[in-house]
């Protein structure tokens, strides 16, 4: 172990000499609490130390001392369920410890060394297995099955392995390799700061189905892409990412709370043990991992949590699983990293953030992927999609972060203000918006719900988008300037912005919504406008065809449920039956 003493506090960066031996990401330990911290510059024998904890009372001549390892996480059976702070102390366990306020220098284990799992051998006696390679699995959850894998460095032949009941620190099998036997346990350590390694990237060419509407029909991202969700406060960011994380067809979920408000985080922590995913009828947190760095938490740590999370999530990804992981919000860890850089007397670029803020974003979002994971004898597929709030002072989208994400990701939700004032949620505004990943989405819906589904997207966009215009018209001249083709239009288009696009996250069939139920509610519309302008070119009037009573099912037609989508077709009908009738009537 290598000691320094300390010369210098400045809030959370401390600068101790005579730490010559020590490298740069090493974790120290500070006085005699024994706070954690991270070298994050060496010049000489001098380090610069960001603190994971409040410094109060700490001073010049206090002691610092190496463990000479990087800020790992440990990863292994017992994580999901769980809530961690920034550097995955389970918050439970401390609470336990310390009471609801903690102290400083509190710490625990991040996985639990006394609980036993069962653990069932996959990998044979004499099997020649590689880093990566499954050894064998242990049901963490009811709905998730963790698989234990050789840690990455390691191969040889399986000398010795058997099932039964372990704690997560005891040997479950030896193996043979070139410099001698090598215990496994059921631990895994990796520094937050390296991505872990695949064997190939892949093209991510399947959709992660949000069941949010406006997502998935029009803005969708690939299992293994990247979003962004840039708006101002009180648009609405954090509901949509809430969504997403309750509702993604994604394995696993890592939920990162960035320097959020304290009360959103209760929120996350009353709402999801009592959620109930559709998909196994069983809490969403038995597929969940929580990490919670609150506003009133070391800024520091805040920094840290996102490279805990992705570590996290990646991790989940080489056993072959979707994972999204939501990061709430890149804006906040961006603000830490302009504090830090202040600290350490950088010279500043844009707004005052450091001149590598660019850098630091790419390399987040860059491990996100749709992957081969490692292993000589595996052929499985993993994916990791990374979905990032962004909030911009004032709601300015030319800031630096927002700049710097939007340069990296292919999705980008731009929530609107004048949306949320008007209480259409989700507020994504559908003419700033943009999925790079929209042709090959489109490609795979096509194929797998609807050949016509990408047909009514376009047409349902470009009705969108011509109502823009009309509505200038409108407001210059009046709503009886226009043609009764382009009023009809109009209609459609009210029907598709406040019928399709907007959703309520808190009704209990509105929230969710499958790719089937959005074709057809699609279709429904568009069904209508057809019919209703081959009705006008017969010389039907417009203001009976907006007398319809079918009008109302069709706004009603959101709160059909999943098991119910054959009204759909009946709806139609009595589109069908009540433009006849009203012909008839005309002639």
């Amino acid at each position: 172990m290598n000691k320094g003493e300390i010369t210098k506090v400045s809030g959370p960066l401390i600068e101790a000499k005579g730490l010559s031996d020590a490298n740069i990401y090493d974790v120290v330990e500070v006085s005699d609490d024994k706070l954690i911290g991270e070298i994050i510059e060496m010049r000489g024998d001098v380090a610069s130390i960001q603190v994971y904890e409040e410094t109060t009372g700490i001073g010049p001549g206090d002691v610092v001392v190496s463990t000479g390892r990087p800020l790992s996480v440990e990863l292994g059976p017992g994580m999901l369920e769980k809530m961690y702070d920034g550097i995955q102390r389970p918050l439970e366990k401390l609470e336990e410890m310390a009471g609801e306020f903690l102290k400083r220098g509190v710490t625990s284990k991040p996985l639990d060394r006394e609980k036993k799992w069962e653990f069932k051998a996959i990998a044979k006696q004499g099997a020649y297995l590689t880093g990566g390679d499954i050894i064998g699995e242990v049901e963490e959850t009811s709905v998730i099955t963790h698989k234990i894998m050789v840690p990455y460095g390691i191969e040889g032949k399986v000398k010795e392995i058997s099932d039964g009941e372990f704690t997560v620190d005891s040997q479950v099998c030896l193996i043979e390799t070139k410099d001698g036997e090598k215990s496994i346990n059921m631990i895994q350590n990796w520094p937050v700061r390296k991505p872990r390694p695949y064997k190939k990237k892949l093209d991510p060419n399947t959709p992660l189905i949000t069941g949010q509407r406006v997502i998935d029909t029009f803005f969708p991202v690939a299992k293994g892409g990247t979003a962004a969700i840039p708006g101002p406060f009180g648009s609405g960011k954090t509901v949509v990412q809430h969504q997403i994380a309750k509702f993604a067809d994604a394995d696993i979920v890592i939920y990162v709370g960035c320097g959020e408000r304290g009360n959103e985080m209760t929120d996350v922590l009353n709402e999801f043990p009592e959620l109930i995913d559709p998909k196994t009828g069983e809490s969403i947190m038995k597929r969940t991992v929580l990490i919670a760095n609150t506003s009133n938490m070391p800024v520091a740590a805040r920094e840290a949590s996102i490279y805990t999370g992705i570590t996290m999530a990646e991790y989940f990804r080489d056993m072959g699983y979707a994972v999204a992981m939501m990061a709430d919000s890149t804006s906040r860890w961006a603000e830490a990293l302009r504090e830090m850089s202040g600290r350490l007397e950088e010279m500043p670029g844009d707004e005052g953030f450091p001149a590598y803020l660019a850098s630091r974003i790419a390399d987040f979002y860059e491990r996100s992927g749709r992957v081969e994971v490692l292993g000589e004898n595996r052929e499985d597929q993993g994916s990791l999609s990374v979905i990032g709030a962004v909030s911009p002072p004032g709601g300015d989208l030319s800031e630096p972060v927002t700049q710097a994400t939007l340069r990296i990701v292919k999705v980008f939700w731009g929530l609107d203000y004048d949306l949320s004032y008007q209480r259409h949620f989700p507020a994504i505004n559908w003419l700033k918006s943009y999925s790079l990943y929209q042709e090959k989405m489109d490609a795979y819906i096509d194929k797998e719900v609807n050949e016509g589904f990408s047909t009514n997207r376009k047409r349902a966009m470009s009705l969108l988008q011509q109502e823009s215009s009309l509505l200038e018209v409108v407001r210059l001249v009046g709503r009886d300037a226009l043609s009764d083709d382009d009023k009809l239009k109009l209609d459609i288009t009210k029907s598709l912005r406040e019928d399709f696009l907007q959703q309520n996250a808190f009704h209990e069939v509105d929230t969710y919504c499958s790719l089937e139920k959005q074709d057809k509610m699609l279709d429904l519309i568009l069904f209508f406008y057809d019919k209703s302008l081959e009705a006008m070119q017969k010389g039907l009037d417009l203001n009976k065809i907006e007398n319809l009573e079918v009008k109302e099912r069709i706004t009603r037609a959101k709160l059909v449920s999943e098991e119910n989508l054959g009204e759909f077709e009946n709806i139609k009908d009595q589109i069908v039956k009540e433009l006849d009738h009203i012909e008839k009537g005309a002639n």
